[in-house]
């Protein structure tokens, strides 16, 4: 079995997770420092938000150059003492690759000006809208042409079906491997492939199942994104990975994976990181995920809510139980396992998509700056007198325990998956010899476990035939 088919992976926002130097700005250095955390928490993996040199109009997500680490971050020789460090505690590496675009700032963009997308006429060629909102054109004032930004002006698309282009990346994949990545989580890649014609994209005809923002609801993105010939580029950068893992951010509905599945290990679970948090709802976001057995169970990120503000403080036990107990790998949120909510974010905010709010500190004591920097941090923590992994390391019965009491229940549960008749309110499922119960309400609801559980939410989650309220366990099977 791929040591990542049931592997739990921690994401790290390094901006927001360690300060080494006192800046106020999380660093690599500070991530090998907090090695030992990820370590004890249990965790397979960590995943590297970008680490690039950037102009940070998309905090990283604008790069000006892929073979080199931000100033601001550290240097190679950090990341590479990183590395090695997680090695040592048998901790695996996957960085982001952002392959659907680059910073307007790169060298590429004057140097190799073939390798992007251009209008054929003075003007937008056709009604593509960006991610964020606006025309998915503008106008290059050196040159006076239009090119094509699928996100911010500051982030033009590449040409994938320029061959430079392909060679050019796997370039980039060679160089992070032979540095000891272990995999990569791949940013965007629906949006890899444009039509070759620029065909406008039709009205939408129904609401499409994931969040879209403005004008983008309004389309149906058929010829802006998810193209077919999107698997052949990306069989391109399989083909140099080898046997590194491959993550796939597909923003499309569950059904549109498989394709994608053809070259990637992995894609991320999108309809069930937005399911509410209802039973209903949740069980039919699980089926047809759980069928394709190949996907990134996640909860939160440094895009959307985190799982605190999402479900709510009374439900964060039981979605702790529901990521953790779920068949293939799961991403954990840094922050998450101590039930960090959404900040206030900033005034005026660093990100204009709205998300410093996802991006505050990790807080690891309760002091002010909640030990993540000595110096001013770049967002002010959010509660770190209420919510700390200090505090959490020494209450047996906290959240962080929790979490680290389910990753190390996981290897029980690698047999099997199927749902569960439960009572209105429960998720429930089979894992082998085991049964997962859920409530996801705010009542006690019926539940069929004979047994005593072997892991619980709380102490009082099983009783009498009744689960309790934002509750979950796990029990054996009865005879």
């Amino acid at each position: 079995m791929p040591w990542w088919e049931q592997a739990v992976v921690y994401q790290i926002y390094p901006r927001s997770f360690q300060d080494s130097d006192g800046d106020g700005v999380g660093d690599l250095r500070g991530v090998t420092e907090r090695l030992d955390h990820l370590a004890w928490l249990g965790v397979d993996a960590l995943w590297l938000s970008p680490i690039y040199p950037s102009p940070l109009a998309d905090f990283g997500y604008d790069v000006s150059d892929y073979t080199a680490v931000d100033p601001q971050l550290g240097s190679l020789a950090d990341f590479e003492e990183l590395v090695a460090a997680a090695d040592e505690r048998g901790l695996r590496v996957l960085l982001d690759l952002i392959l659907c675009h680059t910073s307007i700032e790169h060298p590429w963009f004057r140097e190799h000006p073939d390798w992007y997308i251009w209008s054929p006429v003075d003007g937008p060629p056709n009604n593509w809208v960006a991610a964020f909102g606006g025309p998915a054109w503008s106008r290059d004032e050196q040159t006076g042409r239009w090119y094509l930004h699928s996100f911010y002006p500051e982030q033009p698309d590449l040409d994938w079906r320029n061959h430079e282009v392909v060679a050019a990346m796997q370039d980039v994949v060679r160089f992070w491997l032979e540095r000891g990545v272990d995999g990569f989580r791949l940013d965007a890649i629906d949006k890899l492939i444009k039509d070759d014609r620029l065909r406008n994209d039709p009205p939408a005809t129904a609401t499409f199942p994931l969040p879209l923002r403005g004008e983008a609801a309004t389309l149906e993105h058929v010829y802006s994104a998810h193209r077919p010939e999107a698997i052949a580029a990306l069989a391109a950068i399989r083909s140099v990975a080898g046997d590194a893992l491959l993550v796939g951010e597909v923003f499309q509905p569950t059904s549109a994976y498989p394709p994608y599945l053809e070259v990637l290990d992995l894609v991320f679970a999108f309809e069930f990181l937005f399911a509410p948090w209802d039973a209903e709802r949740l069980r039919a976001a699980i089926a047809p995920a759980a069928e394709l057995r190949r996907v990134a169970w996640v909860m939160s990120n440094h895009d959307f809510d985190r799982l605190a503000t999402r479900v709510g403080p009374d439900n964060l036990r039981a979605a702790a139980l529901l990521l953790l107990t779920l068949p293939g790998a799961a991403f954990v949120y840094q922050g998450d396992e101590i039930g960090l909510a959404n900040g206030p974010g900033s005034d005026p905010p660093y990100d204009r998509a709205g998300r410093d709010a996802m991006r505050h500190p990790m807080q690891w004591d309760a002091s002010p700056s909640g030990g993540f920097t000595t110096g001013e941090p770049w967002l002010p923590p959010v509660d770190p007198a209420e919510r700390n992994v200090e505090a959490q390391r020494e209450n047996p019965d906290s959240l962080l325990h929790l979490y680290r009491r389910l990753i190390a229940a996981r290897g029980e549960l690698q047999d099997g998956f199927g749902l569960l008749d439960a009572a209105d309110g429960v998720v429930a499922y089979e894992r082998g010899e085991r049964v997962v119960a859920i409530n996801t309400t705010a009542n006690p609801r019926p539940a069929s476990a004979a047994n005593e559980p072997d892991i619980a939410t709380h102490p009082s989650a099983l009783a009498e035939g009744r689960i309790a309220p934002h509750a979950g366990a796990v029990t054996r099977k009865s005879g």
